[in-house]
């Protein structure tokens, strides 16, 4: 079973004030490079793995999604999505993504926002989400960039003129990492590049494009905070398809 942070209250109260979770999918700056990646979503039948407070699964509906399957681990992010959402084609349900089974090509796109990276068994997973997708279907996910998780201290350090700069160590030694963020001890998995690309291409699907974010000069301008993500890519977009049989 993964482990389940976000039910931890002192992780959710610091998790509820990120501006990604107060001001929605504006509040990401990733966003629009997700939604360029993204089908026509009219009469999609839609999972979204690792829904949060429903924001991606409500907008997919008012593109014309014909109906949305919300799945996340915690209690505490299905229970806000449901009380933020009135609309009975979205349905959320407590789902572990380790062990997660879904109908066979049930699904004309299967959508996660930074959440693989909790998962240890990335394989397995997508060889459920293959089998979950109609033939032609689509898979878009975000992830943590692996050069961002890689570190055993994941955090700016100054360099000897003075800059920051992001370590990068123990890259091609992959597995569990335990970092500090809101509360200690939050389990995540890093992956490489090759493996995170080669584990899509293993299982059949066909890379659409891959996006590793940094933000534009117009949302530096807009948030001047942004600027430190041109040191490093914090995180990974990925759209993939099932080929039509």
């Amino acid at each position: 079973m993964a482990q389940n942070i976000y039910d931890n209250p002192d992780f959710f109260a610091g998790y509820s004030q990120l501006p990604r979770q107060i001001d929605g999918l504006d509040g990401a700056p990733e966003w629009p490079a997700i939604r360029a990646m993204l089908p026509v979503l009219e009469d999609k039948r839609v999972v979204d793995l690792g829904c949060g407070f429903g924001w991606a699964s409500r907008w997919m509906r008012e593109q014309g999604a014909a109906s949305v399957l919300g799945l996340d681990l915690s209690q505490n992010m299905v229970a806000r999505a449901r009380a933020d959402t009135a609309d009975p084609a979205i349905e959320y349900r407590i789902a572990d993504l380790e062990t997660l089974e879904l109908p066979e090509a049930a699904f004309d796109l299967v959508y996660s926002a930074l959440t693989f990276h909790y998962v240890e068994d990335f394989p397995r997973l997508v060889g459920m989400i293959h089998k979950a997708l109609v033939s032609g279907g689509d898979l878009v996910f975000t992830i943590e960039h692996p050069i961002f998780m890689a570190a055993a201290h994941p955090k700016w350090i100054v360099d000897e003129d003075g800059r920051q700069t992001w370590p990068v160590n123990g890259y091609s030694c992959e597995g569990r990492r335990n970092t500090d963020w809101f509360v200690n001890g939050v389990v995540k998995y890093h992956r490489t590049l090759g493996t995170t690309l080669n584990a899509l291409i293993n299982t059949g699907f066909d890379l659409r494009r891959v996006e590793e974010f940094a933000p534009t000069p117009d949302q530096i301008d807009r948030m001047p905070q942004l600027a430190e993500e041109m040191e490093r890519p914090m995180m990974l977009l990925i759209a993939a398809h099932k080929p039509e049989t």
